[in-house]
């Protein structure tokens, strides 16, 4: 069963019929056969029924939910499983509303659920890019004309930081891209995740916004927007501007808002699409199961 493919929502009922074949799964891509305790993980287990287990050293009982974000939910992991490969096989994502009516759970239920599995989206700090980097920004927060009366910011036109959230992009051609949701566009805020995120030596295409002396570590070419000229040669942005729209259609036609609070977590969940584009959705199911030791306490999630 573990080797099995799926490539649709039937056929993933038909590999996790019942629980007990969900729970069977999850410890092979937890555990790889090899139970490990969450509490202490040099020490033996032993296994007891209910598929429970028991940590020697600690003398505590776990199973494989525990410190995972399916931890403490009475929600079974079919519906889990369902709602993973909703979001990471959707293009655009899919909405608490509508995976409410498809898993027969509550609106603030399927929330939880979804903000739960975007924390097991992030991606490690340490990811470099390298090559042909594009790099811009964008934000989000829709625009003011299309706002009711009342509800207008002023001078909140363009680059306006009032009404909007910028989030900064690194795109590597033919690779992955890194999104962070950052306080402002200024190059203190922009240059800091560019000599983290970007080898030295690599060649970075811009617009004509400042983002500091790039040239000085990198090979930093840029194409001039404001002229209405959007490439030259192998000069252009068009990459991650194409990341950007469907980042843009998923929060407009699917979530519709969001809040600057909760705004990475669905920056995240484009960043994984992406990145995983070239994987089968079986794949791209595997590797979020492999990622899911980050527990999101509801509590957590809803304090200021």
């Amino acid at each position: 069963m573990i080797g099995k493919d799926f490539k649709s929502i039937f056929e993933l009922l038909e590999m996790f019929p019942d629980e007990q074949s969900c729970i069977d799964y999850l410890e092979e891509k937890r555990w790889g056969g090899d139970v490990v305790s969450p509490f202490d993980d040099s020490s033996r287990v032993y296994k007891c029924k209910n598929n429970r287990y028991r940590c020697k050293n600690t003398r505590k009982y776990f199973n494989v939910r525990t410190n995972t974000l399916f931890d403490n939910t009475k929600v079974g992991l079919r519906k889990w499983f369902l709602a993973i490969y909703l979001v990471t096989s959707h293009k655009k994502g899919i909405s608490s509303c509508q995976l409410a009516k498809d898993l027969r759970v509550t609106q603030k239920t399927a929330w939880f659920i979804l903000q739960r599995i975007r924390t097991c989206f992030e991606i490690e700090e340490d990811i470099a890019l390298d090559g042909v980097v594009e790099i811009d920004e964008t934000f989000v927060g829709g625009k003011n004309k299309n706002r009711h009366w009342n509800k207008k910011v002023p001078k909140s036109q363009g680059r306006s930081f009032k009404d909007k959230t910028p989030v900064f992009g690194m795109l590597q051609r033919n690779g992955i891209v890194i999104a962070k949701v950052v306080p402002d566009t200024s190059v203190k805020s922009l240059l800091p995740h560019i000599l983290k995120h970007i080898r030295e030596g690599s060649t970075i295409y811009t617009d004509e916004w400042n983002y500091g002396n790039l040239s000085e570590k990198y090979n930093h070419d840029y194409i001039h927007h404001g002229a209405r000229i959007y490439a030259q040669g192998e000069v252009y942005t068009n990459t991650i501007e194409g990341f950007w729209s469907i980042f843009k259609r998923g929060i407009m036609g699917i979530y519709h808002i969001t809040s600057r609070k909760h705004l990475q977590k669905y920056v995240n969940e484009f960043v994984f699409r992406y990145n995983t584009r070239k994987i089968s959705e079986k794949g791209r199911f595997d590797l979020l199961l492999q990622n899911t030791e980050r527990r999101l306490k509801y509590k957590d999630l809803t304090t200021n």
